[in-house]
């Protein structure tokens, strides 16, 4: 991957990871909902999981795994904030210490 080549792949990465928890909001929806709606949520969960994880296999052909691979810790920073925002889930202080521990992390990795 060359230097150009990298603040493209972590758009894509993000974009990857943050479809793949928007799959998982469409998953958690779908469970509250009568089974007419059902499918149509998970529907939406899995066409979030197919996109993000042709995105994910794009940015593998391009980069290194241990590169790539660690950027699947945003996911659990979009789910915090997409499950406070739209489900209206508490979120504790400690999680969010936790969420800015794995922001640095991924960070530092983007980084590298």
């Amino acid at each position: 991957m060359g230097k150009n080549e990298k603040p493209l792949m972590i758009a894509i990465l993000f974009l990857s990871t943050f479809l793949g928890a928007l799959g998982q909001l469409f998953f958690k929806i779908a469970m509250g909902k009568a089974l007419f709606m059902l499918a149509g949520f998970m529907g939406i969960g899995i066409a979030m999981y197919l996109i993000s994880t042709v995105f994910y296999f794009y940015v593998l052909s391009k980069t290194n795994l241990s590169w790539a691979y660690s950027f699947g810790g945003l996911s659990y920073i979009f789910v915090d904030i997409l499950a406070l925002l739209v489900l209206n889930e508490p979120v504790s202080p400690v999680r969010w210490a936790g969420v800015l521990v794995i922001a640095a992390g991924v960070a530092l990795i983007g980084l590298s």
